[in-house]
């Protein structure tokens, strides 16, 4: 291995995860979830929320703080919405059954819609949106933690919100338009992963507890300081309306909100919203408008001009293309945290 890490293929990758999710306590079927969940975000180039976060996972696994045993409750059920209790379930095993289940409702209905309480670390959540996407179904998700509070609203200092990723997919005639982000200017795993390189951020996404801005990883891990909301000090009242409309959706809707979860650690509320095109209209016609769409933006004179403009999630699926031919790519700190976690376990790590 060197400074820039390894390159392993997908399978050895999955195979091993999975002995270490088994190893921890998960069921196999949860286990080949868990770790598909995971891996299909590095194969995305979401290396924050992917392998990375595999010992944590399996921590919170031994420790049963994530129960691998809990079951599902249905706590209320409409023709096309229920809500989930998830007991603590695993989040990477609980989001994309939950898509699944939301994909059935919408091809039954037209919509489907799921709202989850007390799931535990959900990850990355463009793991996840191919599920709907390949059957030609539009989904959107958003996930939020009560008891997390990391993000500070517009004009104030301190922190109230969890950074509450959001991630839309939409097929195309082509690369379904994928798209992961967070309501906050960046996620906290970059703050980690600049910490662990010893980078500064590449742009002002703090503030401190003095209200100055900052690019410091120190100022949100070791000095009091929060993330900013989307458009940072100046226009962040568009991702303070956002991080509000977030956790309504997760929180409001599931009825688990910040009173509720103040020591509840990992535990998420989750949104699933999946839509059948084929219920408004015709398929091919709806893929003919957002082809069109998407060509309109590809078309635009670009400022830099040997950078075109890109649609979301083109990158990534060229990318996870590229890696489960070639290998997928973890850096020397990701694989490092891989190789001390196998040894805990007992269990060889994948073989380079």
């Amino acid at each position: 291995m060197n400074n820039e890490g390894v390159s392993i293929s997908y399978e050895t990758l999955r195979r091993w995860a999975v002995s270490c999710f088994e190893k921890a306590g998960a069921k196999s079927e949860q286990a080949n979830v868990m770790a598909e969940s995971l891996i299909q975000a590095d194969l995305l180039g979401f290396s924050t929320h992917g392998l990375r976060r595999l010992p944590y996972n399996v921590k919170r696994l031994v420790k049963i703080e994530a129960d691998s045993n809990a079951e599902v409750e249905i706590v209320k059920r409409r023709a096309a919405v229920e809500t989930w209790d998830a007991h603590t379930l695993p989040g990477i095993y609980i989001a994309p059954l939950a898509v699944k289940r939301a994909c059935e409702m919408a091809k039954e209905a037209g919509t489907g819609t799921i709202v989850v309480r007390k799931a535990d670390h959900v990850a990355c959540l463009a793991s996840y949106l191919e599920q709907a996407t390949s059957q030609g179904l539009v989904v959107s998700m958003i996930a939020s933690t009560p008891a997390q509070a990391s993000v500070a609203p517009f004009g104030g200092k301190s922190r109230v919100f969890s950074p509450n990723p959001y991630a839309l997919g939409v097929p195309t005639s082509s690369v379904p338009l994928w798209v992961d982000m967070s309501f906050s200017i960046t996620a906290a795993g970059k703050v980690n992963q600049a910490n662990d390189r010893g980078e500064l951020l590449p742009f002002q996404a703090l503030v401190d507890a003095y209200g100055e801005v900052s690019n410091r990883p120190e100022t949100y891990l070791k000095e009091g300081g929060a993330l900013m909301p989307i458009g940072g000090a100046e226009h962040g009242y568009k991702g303070y309306a956002l991080c509000l409309m977030s956790e309504i959706w997760t929180m409001a809707l599931s009825n688990y909100g910040r009173m509720d979860g103040v020591s509840d650690g990992e535990r998420n509320s989750l949104f699933v919203q999946v839509m059948d095109p084929s219920a408004f209209g015709e398929l091919a016609q709806f893929k003919r408008v957002t082809d069109d769409l998407l060509q309109r933006c590809r078309d635009s004179l670009p400022i830099v001009e040997r950078e075109p403009v890109r649609i979301p999630g083109e990158r990534a699926y060229a990318l996870r293309k590229k890696q489960l031919q070639e290998g997928v790519k973890l850096d020397s700190i990701i694989w490092s945290k891989l190789v001390s976690c196998s040894e805990r376990l007992g269990i060889q790590p994948p073989s380079v």
